[in-house]
């Protein structure tokens, strides 16, 4: 605040110290909340304005705020020390009181008229209550506070729809399988996510949605899956975004029942056959049987389960495991029972968040070939660059409140995107020399008079251009990983003839033996339940095994990443608070410096963690991993939920970190930004893959086609 003092010093040089203390105080707390200059003009323009008396116009008022709003944009420092602001309107009449043995004091704090020092009170109290009632809103934005609870804001869609659309969608003509939204509002809560936005799907095409972690991609498909935003009601719209719940019913059976047709079918079919059989026909039931008996090989029903069986087994549901109830199954189970419920059900519209979260490698790779060929019409939200570069055949791109569509695949969006900023930074530049030079004619001849009507003319040709925007350029994002670094003699973390077991009869390793140090970079792969978190588990220490022994250095400090990280957080406080409650003792400087490190700055870190994106969430678990400046890292599927920007920063980060890395991911790019070494956990132990993932890429492919996957 040192620099917004001199100013205010040097403007304003009849502030007693009072009134200079109070202004001060109002911008030190206000700074997160000042968006403009104007919002800081409102908060201490008029005060500001009484004090300077007939010095000072309400322009030179305005040019000093944003001379200040600046130098507060620029200032990275935020004050560590409570901010107090004055409960009443000053009286400079009852301080005066405080002082009548020095009269020198009441000379400074009584000052002459015309130094303008009398405040008006009830503009004071305006501006007290204005920047009072933002950090109210401050602290309820994102959620609200139901008997106590911490209750979501709910999203919410507008859309304006012409009469011909109206016409055609009531009276049932409209047949085509293509999705046209034009000008609509998205928000959530008080924060618009899309204004005026337009998006076109074309039956058929494949579509990735991205975007920065935060801008509304989920909120989006929830939008189109509700029906909030209006899609033909002709179109069957599928969203895997919950679970299946669990019963008695077998996985098999329950992805064949998403086929409703078939079942009311074979339904029917039974009922009529028990009719027959308990003599209860009236003899129309033949001709009814023959009917369903058509239709069912119309639509091919003898093969649905074979075609189920395929989706379940691409999925990582070997033939034992689709005979179990889905009761049976772990959460992450059910969300791949989901996905493959929705597969089998091919709907005209697939709504697809994150579906490579719940998979391995494995299941990935198989996943991208089924896509390839999926007839109708998915829009999928997804973080992995090689998985739309696979299946997209479109990419939606959510940025500044708009979305913006590009033909191809995430390679293709990005070099149109680069080619496009690089044009209309040519437009503007060349929109920017062309007003110069116009406006250097009219100040030239201005007050020429041979040159008036000229003059005049270029001052309409000036009004007419179309207004100049700069180029919106995204931030860079940055991850910073304090080194804790201090060489240490190998091995640093070893586990030597390790054997485990949750229960006797199913081994989970045997004889184990693996080993890393601070230049290790390594990723575990397999398929779900081969062991990857439990091994992790073991290296941390947190599991016992049953033979073998664990060996760590006695200086190692391990940060760990858990896969369910967002249960590790206290979801009712803000980030702040998260950090202060987890290191007590810190100011909240820095606190505030931890948690930007990572992207959650300003705003973010004072809104409830629950009222955080999925994204945003990961980077506060970050934030609280890396406080301890730990030296070796253990990561289970870090990037889930990070947009792509944030992942290749955390590669960078990772890499340039002087410490360990063990790591679980699925994501091919990541992977072969970070990693040097691949274990694969499979049949009870670890194998090293010494080619990396193109050998572990082959060694999948291999296995598909022997299995007749592809």
């Amino acid at each position: 605040m040192a620099t917004v003092e001199k100013i205010l010093r040097s403007e304003f040089p009849q502030l007693d110290g009072e009134l200079f203390q109070y202004v001060t105080d109002v911008l030190d707390s206000g700074r997160l909340d000042f968006e403009s200059e104007n919002d800081l003009f409102e908060a201490v323009g008029e005060l500001l304005q009484d004090v300077s008396g007939d010095t000072k116009d309400d322009e030179d008022i305005r040019d000093i705020c944003q001379r200040m709003y600046s130098t507060m944009c620029l200032s990275h420092h935020v004050s560590g020390r409570s901010q107090v602001l004055l409960q009443n309107p000053i009286q400079l009449s009852q301080i005066s009181n405080n002082y009548d043995a020095d009269p020198e004091i009441l000379n400074v704090l009584l000052m002459k008229k015309d130094q303008s020092s009398f405040v008006d009170t009830k503009k004071l109290e305006k501006a007290e209550a204005k920047i009072k009632a933002k950090q109210e809103r401050r602290t309820e934005r994102g959620s609200q506070k139901v008997g106590g609870t911490i209750v979501m804001e709910e999203a919410s869609a507008s859309q304006a729809a012409s009469k011909k659309e109206n016409r055609m969608e009531s009276s049932g003509k409209n047949k085509s399988y293509d999705i046209r939204i034009e000008n609509f509002d998205v928000s959530f809560g008080e924060r618009v996510l899309l204004t005026g936005a337009e998006l076109n799907l074309a039956s058929g095409r494949r579509y990735g949605l991205v975007g920065r972690n935060g801008l509304g991609k989920t909120t989006l498909l929830k939008m189109l899956a509700s029906r909030s935003l209006r899609v033909p009601s002709h179109l069957s719209i599928l969203h895997v975004e919950q679970e299946v719940a669990g019963d008695d019913t077998p996985a098999l059976q329950s992805v064949l029942e998403c086929d409703t047709l078939r079942e009311s079918l074979l339904q029917e079919e039974r009922a009529l056959n028990a009719r027959i059989s308990a003599g209860k026909g009236d003899g129309s039931e033949s001709t009814r049987l023959t009917e369903i008996y058509a239709k069912l090989e119309e639509i091919e029903a003898d093969k649905a389960p074979a075609r189920a069986s395929v989706v379940l087994a691409g999925l990582g549901f070997k033939h034992t495991m689709q005979q179990q109830m889905t009761k049976e199954f772990s959460g992450g189970w059910r969300m791949r029972l989901a996905l493959a419920r929705a597969l089998f059900a091919r709907p005209d519209l697939l709504l697809l968040d994150e579906p490579t979260n719940m998979l391995d490698v494995r299941a990935i790779l198989w996943l991208e070939t089924y896509l390839q060929t999926w007839p109708s019409t998915i829009l999928v939200v997804s973080h992995d660059r090689n998985f739309l570069n696979a299946v997209a055949t479109d990419i939606v791109h959510l940025h500044s409140q708009r979305l913006e569509g590009y033909r191809g695949n995430f390679e293709s969006f990005l070099k149109i995107k680069d080619e496009r900023l690089k044009n209309q930074q040519r437009e503007y530049e060349a929109q920017h020399q062309y007003r110069e030079h116009i406006q250097v004619f009219i100040d030239r001849f201005r007050y020429n008079a041979n040159r008036a009507s000229q003059v005049q003319s270029k001052l309409k040709l000036l009004e007419k251009l179309p207004e100049l925007k700069p180029l919106e350029k995204e931030t860079e994002v940055v991850l910073r990983f304090p080194d804790g670094f201090e060489k240490f003699s190998p091995p640093v973390l070893q586990l030597d003839e390790i054997d485990f077991t949750y229960s006797s009869d199913r081994p989970i390793f045997k004889n184990l033996s693996v080993s890393a140090d601070l230049e290790s970079r390594i990723c575990v792969v397999g398929e779900n339940g081969a062991g990857k978190s439990t091994m992790l588990k073991l290296l941390m220490g947190e599991l016992s095994p049953v033979q073998g022994v664990r060996n760590a250095h006695r200086n190692l400090k391990i940060g760990y990443f858990s896969q369910h990280h967002v249960d590790q957080l206290d979801l009712n406080i803000c980030a702040v608070e998260l950090l202060a409650k987890r290191f007590p003792g810190k100011t909240e400087e820095e606190y505030r410096h931890q948690l930007g490190s990572y992207g959650i700055s300003g705003e973010l870190a004072v809104r409830p963690v629950v009222s955080l994106s999925g994204g945003q969430k990961s980077r506060v678990a970050f934030a609280q991993m890396t406080m301890p400046c730990p030296n070796f890292y253990i990561l289970d599927e870090p990037t889930n939920h990070l947009d792509m920007e944030t992942i290749e920063a955390l590669g960078r980060a990772l890499n340039k970190f002087r410490g360990g890395v063990i790591l679980v991911s699925h994501d091919e790019r990541f992977i072969r930004l970070v990693c040097q070494e691949m274990w694969v956990c499979e049949n009870g132990g670890v194998t090293r893959i010494e080619g990396g993932f193109d050998e572990y890429r082959d060694i999948l492919h291999e296995q598909f086609r022997r299995e007749g996957f592809l």
